[in-house]
């Protein structure tokens, strides 16, 4: 007899494995660029440190806001599908019975099969056999707005921590290169982890997360040079 075994599967943590790296890159992206562009303009190294403390602070809850927000419109719109296909199971099971077996057969069953499979799912569990397959809702992918929100104002706080704590060690005469250089490290190593925590290359997703993190410091510093003045 053949036994099952357990799995784990990647897309179960794709609800806060996205909120975390958004969060993480955005942090060291934001607070880099800020410290960046504001040491460009030729402020002090105090002006600029305090500048990436403001970062951190705002940028993490904007970051929880934000995915709050979003996160929260798509549980709502699961929730009000939820209701509506509760309503139709009670008031018309024979036409949602017809509309799994549909499912089932454009997925690959024969009709007679597909009709069989639909009315025994249907017994089990008919609104999870709804939500699942034909919302598409599943407990794995199903919205978190507070662990959304809660791992990516976290991932956005850790991220920034790394640009700042440049600031803090770097001399004010290396500031900027130091900068730099400990944001492209970290964006290297975020990407590299993130690429291997969903199983994509690692390679590709660390080098598509440092040029975006460059390109984001290098606009930084042009326009903290435009506009800076010298203080």
């Amino acid at each position: 007899m053949r036994r099952w075994h357990a799995e784990d599967h990647r897309a179960e943590r794709v609800g806060w494995l996205r909120a975390a790296v958004l969060g993480a890159n955005d942090g060291i992206v934001s607070v880099a660029g800020l410290v960046v562009g504001v040491a460009a303009s030729g402020a002090e190294p105090r002006t600029v440190l305090m500048t990436g403390v403001a970062g951190v602070v705002a940028g993490a809850m904007s970051m929880a806001a934000g995915e709050y927000v979003s996160v929260q419109s798509q549980a709502d719109t699961e929730r009000a599908d939820v209701a509506r296909e509760t309503r139709e199971l009670a008031t018309d099971p024979d036409s949602e019975l017809a509309e799994l077996a549909g499912i089932y057969e454009r997925r690959g069953l024969d009709p007679a099969l597909a009709r069989q499979v639909a009315a025994q799912m249907t017994a089990h569990d008919a609104l999870a056999t709804h939500a699942r397959d034909e919302l598409g809702i599943t407990e794995a992918l199903r919205a978190r707005p507070l662990q959304a929100a809660l791992a990516s104002a976290a991932a956005f706080a850790v991220g920034s921590l790394l640009p700042v704590g440049a600031v803090l060690l770097a001399p004010a005469a290396q500031l900027q290169l130091a900068t730099a250089v400990v944001t492209l490290l970290a964006l290297l190593a975020s990407g590299a982890l993130a690429a291997w925590a969903g199983g994509a290359p690692v390679l590709r997703g660390a080098l598509r997360v440092v040029f975006w993190g460059a390109l984001a410091m290098a606009a930084a510093a042009a326009v903290g040079k435009l506009f800076g003045v010298q203080v």
